[in-house]
């Protein structure tokens, strides 16, 4: 069916990659972050002036046009699905009289997670498709590769599908913001609670050879402050395109850490959750919020094998029989049981995640009225207060301003008790 016939439409341009090049290579340059066009260092924000909202590319009177590179195909597959859950959110939205009458065309291309094929998918979505704001792009070097060419065509890259520190520079990218906490501050937090629960833990440290798995090392730096040496006693990486990681695990166990901290994507995750249990080695397990979901890490790894993992999230977990009845969950399962037939909506966090940011985009362009100018779609983006998602653990709140472009800079610490993730611990502060 083509657009024309469906107001929500996902189009998988799955590239054949005859030759597919080293991914792990893409991730491990720095990023040439540049100011945006009319930003300098140390002036003050820029501040995206209205504009008239009929002359907004991907804007007519009854559609909004949006788009998103994502890795339906690739290393990184499983968050494809998240796109899925995101169209069919949409698809409701629309059933329901779209936004101010206007409804949604999502366009979502596949990059197989290679920010080549990311830079050509959004340049597409940009030139070619005339879309009105880029939504959720997944990756930290994807959306690194194109977040000065959005900024310089003034085209919104909201809600980044990455944790990383650099969507959150309104000074130099008025135009990009996050989504979920930062993996720095992640790590630091882990960090501060390991001096205060362990503080004589010797922690080993698996992370992606890239910008996403180097954050975390950095926040590690940052909270254990002077004793980071003392207590990280070894760390491996390894490349997106490895296609196990079983030796740097038996590295790690031989170290003699009793902790370990694993910051990968869910492939990597699974793999490390095993290989942890098949050689018995039993430390303290820290995982990344990246890879916590039960469909794609947890039942491939073995529930039984991911007992007692600990990680630090945001996103209400809809296994916890405690949540049964959780009124924000039961709306997404009233959504889920008309527009995910046929998807794993009862167990599959990252369909979860799809509803959550799919609600706070719907906010935004409701905030938007009459005025859906690229610059007010920011604006507006940049103006949300204490808003608290339906699927989003309690207390953790959306906060943003002009300055503050951190949609979140709260975690719920939570342990995996073989079914699902527990919460103990207070809300914490991620800075």
């Amino acid at each position: 069916m083509s657009k024309h016939t469906l107001a929500v439409t996902i189009r998988i341009a799955v590239l054949a990659l005859a030759s597919f090049l080293s991914v792990s290579g893409c991730g491990n340059k720095k990023s040439q972050d540049k100011p945006a066009a009319g930003g300098s260092q140390g002036a003050a924000p820029a501040t995206p002036a209205a504009a008239n909202s009929s002359a907004t590319p991907g804007v007519t009177a009854t559609e909004i046009k949006i788009g998103q590179s994502v890795p339906f195909s690739g290393p990184a597959s499983a968050f494809g699905v998240i796109a899925k859950g995101e169209a069919a959110y949409f698809k409701m939205i629309n059933d329901k009289g779209g936004i101010n009458g206007r409804k949604i065309t999502l366009i979502s291309l596949d990059d197989g997670y290679y920010p080549p094929k990311a830079v050509e998918n959004t340049r597409k979505l940009v030139e070619n498709e005339g879309v009105a704001v880029v939504f959720n792009s997944l990756g930290t070097a994807a959306n690194s590769a194109v977040q000065k060419y959005l900024n310089d065509k003034k085209v919104p890259q909201l809600f980044v599908a990455s944790g990383a520190d650099k969507w959150a520079d309104p000074q130099h990218f008025p135009f990009t913001m996050g989504f979920a906490p930062s993996y720095r501050a992640e790590a630091k937090l882990y960090a501060k609670w390991l001096l205060k629960e362990k503080p004589a833990a010797k922690l080993c440290v698996l992370y992606q050879n890239d910008d996403f798995g180097k954050d975390y090392l950095r926040g590690l730096k940052e909270g254990f402050g002077d004793k980071n040496d003392a207590i990280v006693v070894k760390t491996m990486s390894y490349e997106i395109a490895d296609t196990t990681i079983d030796t740097q695990v038996v590295s790690l166990q031989g170290a003699g850490c009793d902790t370990l901290l694993t910051a990968a994507t869910p492939k990597f995750a699974a793999q490390t959750i095993r290989k942890v249990f098949d050689i018995n080695w039993k430390p303290l397990h820290i995982m990344s919020n990246t890879a916590v979901s039960r469909k794609s890490v947890l039942e491939p790894a073995g529930l039984d094998k991911a007992k007692g993992l600990v990680t630090a999230g945001y996103i209400k977990d809809i296994t916890d029989p405690a949540l049964a009845d959780d009124p924000g969950l039961n709306e997404y399962r009233a959504f889920a049981k008309d527009y995910l037939q046929g998807m794993d909506w009862q167990t599959d966090g990252a369909l979860v995640y799809a509803y959550g940011v799919s609600t706070a985009l719907v906010k935004v362009l409701t905030q938007c009225g009459s005025d859906l100018s690229r610059e007010n779609i920011m604006k507006q983006a940049a103006s949300l207060k204490d808003l608290q998602l339906p699927v989003i653990a309690p207390g953790v709140l959306i906060n943003t301003s002009a300055t503050d472009y951190q949609p979140y800079a709260q975690l719920q610490f939570a342990r995996f008790n073989g079914n699902n993730f527990e919460p103990f611990a207070e809300v914490q502060a991620a800075e």
